[in-house]
């Protein structure tokens, strides 16, 4: 005899034998067969009321359709193992094992295998910590914060009221450091407008624009 799986050995069955003084074949019936044919026969009362596929339902006759066709499904229903587990687990196993990812990653879903993964565009801009000013041009708008001695050159220069230290630009801006320039006590801040264009090159100092 092969066992599937140990739930046919230790997990006993419910079986209905009689009902009041009404005795049952010998074997019993099945709670599960019982609960197979209730289900069963509420989804036949609702499929029969369906315009289309009702009516061919509605024309069989009502033995067939309230008791025969239900009770024989039940029946098969309740006899049926796939790997040793009922009808209704065995299906329920399978209805997830369609709807859930086939791929996981730390219990979440991800991309199949052999697939490619291309990331957003990463702006990476110096924060200032280096011993020079790194050579480099932004396209406003935006704002910079320079801490460090340096030469501006370019047109279209408006200067903000002082109490701001900052500079609104509207054409491109040229920034150089001053050699062995010292850190600022406190730092520029330069406004670009929008398609406004900032050059720094590179030199040698203590800190560099960020």
């Amino acid at each position: 005899m092969e066992i599937r799986s140990y739930r046919r050995v230790f997990d006993l069955e419910r079986r209905v034998y009689s009902i009041d003084s009404m005795r049952l074949n010998p074997a019993g019936v099945p709670v599960r067969g019982i609960v197979y044919f209730g289900a069963i026969l509420t989804v036949a009362v609702v499929v029969a009321r369906l315009p289309l596929i009702g009516g061919l339902i509605r024309a069989l006759p009502w033995y067939l359709r309230e008791l025969a066709l239900p009770g024989t499904a039940a029946t098969v229903l309740s006899v049926l193992r796939i790997e040793g587990r009922t009808f209704h687990l065995a299906a329920g196993a399978l209805l997830r094992f369609c709807l859930e990812p086939r791929q996981l990653a730390r219990l979440s879903r991800c991309e199949p295998v052999g697939q490619r993964w291309y990331p957003e565009e990463i702006l990476v801009l110096p924060d200032g910590s280096d011993a020079r000013m790194r050579r480099m041009r932004f396209t406003g708008p935006g704002a910079v914060r320079v801490s460090v001695e340096h030469d501006r050159a370019g047109k279209g220069l408006r200067r903000t009221p002082s109490g701001l230290a900052a500079t609104r630009l509207r054409a491109a801006l040229v920034l150089s450091q001053h050699p062995g320039g010292r850190a600022l006590d406190r730092g520029q801040i330069i406004l670009l407008g929008p398609g406004t264009r900032m050059l720094v090159r590179a030199g040698v100092g203590r800190s560099g624009p960020r």
